[in-house]
């Protein structure tokens, strides 16, 4: 299987799939990162600079992609809190379904506009999976949209499902208690973006956390799954 991973920021693969891309690279799977904008706005640090935090969270990403296994990762720079669904940003995305041909896409879920009583989604978040959707369907696959990527040498293509992540409507849960450690791993590469470092482990497990009628406790990451 060869999986992309289409999201906003730098973080929010680990965050949102982290135990799953793991999973998926530890069966021998291809997982790629396609990341839509720098971070630039990811700092209340006054003296921090949106170049400088770019260039940090580059990093940060790429080294938390490494923990788990991520073959490759590609930042599109757009600008962090500005995503737009417009079609300069779906080519973008066709060009890289194109080239990198995946079987399976994992972006976040455009229908959650807050998460129960608690907290607002960001708006970055639901435009991203409104992007993928709207790249996928019916662009992606047919040569009539975007023909000037054929003379880059990439063909249509299509995957098969899509795997939305931080879904209030799942439908389908991925055990990941073998991939816990590498996800919370990953995620503290994000020096810039966790506050509490000491703490972040026991706040990620109990969010997973599923205690089975034998007693054993497993954690899950939960997506929305459509079949293409």
């Amino acid at each position: 299987m060869n999986a992309l991973v289409i999201v906003a920021h730098p973080d929010d693969p680990e965050f949102f799939a982290g135990g799953t891309i793991a999973h998926w690279r530890d069966a021998g799977h291809e997982v790629r990162y396609l990341i839509l904008t720098g971070g630039d706005k990811g700092s209340d640090d006054p003296d921090m600079t949106p170049g400088r935090l770019v260039r940090i969270r580059h990093e940060e990403q790429r080294a938390a992609a490494a923990v788990l296994g991520v073959q490759e990762v590609v930042f599109l720079e757009m600008t962090d809190g500005e995503l737009s669904n417009d079609r300069y940003a779906q080519q973008a995305i066709v060009r890289y379904v194109r080239r990198w041909r995946p079987d399976v896409i994992l972006t976040t879920d455009p229908l959650t506009l807050h998460y129960g009583a608690t907290r607002i989604n960001h708006s970055d978040h639901r435009i991203a999976g409104i992007l993928v959707c709207d790249a996928l369907f019916p662009a992606a696959g047919n040569r009539m949209y975007f023909p000037q990527l054929l003379a880059e040498g990439t063909q249509p293509h299509y995957p098969r499902e899509i795997y939305f992540a931080g879904t209030t409507q799942p439908n389908t849960l991925i055990d990941v208690t073998e991939q816990i450690e590498q996800k919370i791993a990953a995620i503290l590469r994000h020096v810039s973006q966790v506050r509490d470092p000491q703490g972040l482990p026991e706040r990620v497990k109990q969010g997973m956390l599923r205690v089975l009628t034998d007693g054993r406790a497993r954690y899950y990451e939960s997506f929305r799954r459509v079949m293409l």
